[in-house]
């Protein structure tokens, strides 16, 4: 059964940094990709940053390329959403899913969902 579990939202202020968790369970990172998604109310669920085991580079949103990283740690079946110089924008409940063959990095690709974890950025 596929499970995850996402970590490490807060209160930052503007120019900060979070990182969060998603543990995962059920399957490997070789086998499936992983995203992690945000969602803000009255807006659809926004992908962030994709990983997969085909392509050789993340996709990242413009709005966070160049501030936030993802990376795993395979041994702990774990991947991070470093986030860097945060802003009011990034506000939002962030969300880490896996997907056997996702075409691409929008919600609506990935079947297997972690429960939200909300960063609130102040200005």
């Amino acid at each position: 059964e596929v499970q995850l579990q996402a970590s490490g939202g807060g209160l930052v202020q503007t120019g900060g940094s979070l990182r969060l968790s998603c543990a995962a369970s059920g399957f490997t990172f070789d086998d499936y990709a992983i995203g992690w998604f945000r969602q803000v109310p009255g807006k659809e669920r926004e992908g962030v940053s994709c990983l997969s085991s085909s392509e050789s580079i993340p996709y990242y949103a413009i709005s966070v390329k160049g501030r936030f990283t993802i990376f795993t740690d395979n041994a702990k079946n774990t991947v991070y959403l470093q986030m860097n110089s945060l802003k009011p924008d990034d506000t939002a409940v962030y969300y880490c899913a896996a997907d056997f063959l996702p075409t691409s990095c929008t919600a609506n690709e990935f079947d297997y969902w972690g429960q939200g974890t909300l960063v609130t950025v102040s200005s």
